[in-house]
């Protein structure tokens, strides 16, 4: 059967043990339609980048699954139609990762990211700005009068 990661997001005013219920509520919902949980991960209560239904804050919750695609539309279905869910995150992946995901990890658990790439980083050289000395100034241009000129 195809494996794949949930992520959903629930509202902030329930309590930790009814956010963990709707885990065990969406694991049954898959059990029945012939699949099963792997894994699952409550991340507790984080804060969200943006407002979504003027909730700053909300109850995450992780599961790995291995199930038909009938069974996760059906999940996905009611998920979307339960009012403490407020996002829901699918992937299908070819396999899943061992041990805790990187939310769970300590900060010092986790390994570094090394190097950035041309992105620069930390420890790296820095990069000479480019000169902007041979670019003639706005009011130099003839073409059309700077912004400071006055109007005729």
């Amino acid at each position: 059967m195809p494996l794949y990661e949930h992520v959903f997001i629930a509202r902030q005013d329930l309590s930790s043990a009814q956010a963990e219920g709707l885990v065990e509520h969406f694991s049954t919902v898959l059990a029945d339609n012939g699949g099963k949980v792997v894994e699952n991960e409550y991340w507790g209560v984080k804060t969200m980048a943006y407002k979504i239904n003027k909730n700053r804050k909300g109850h995450y919750a992780f599961l790995k699954t291995d199930a038909p695609a009938a069974a996760i539309q059906e999940m996905e279905r009611l998920m979307g139609l339960h009012e403490d869910v407020m996002r829901i995150l699918t992937i299908k992946v070819d396999k899943h990762a061992e041990g805790v995901s990187v939310q769970m990890q300590k900060r010092d658990e986790r390994e570094d990211r090394g190097d950035r790439g041309d992105r620069g980083g930390f420890g790296g050289e820095r990069r000479e700005r480019p000169s902007f000395g041979d670019r003639p100034d706005r009011g130099d241009r003839g073409d059309r009068p700077s912004f400071g000129a006055p109007r005729r």
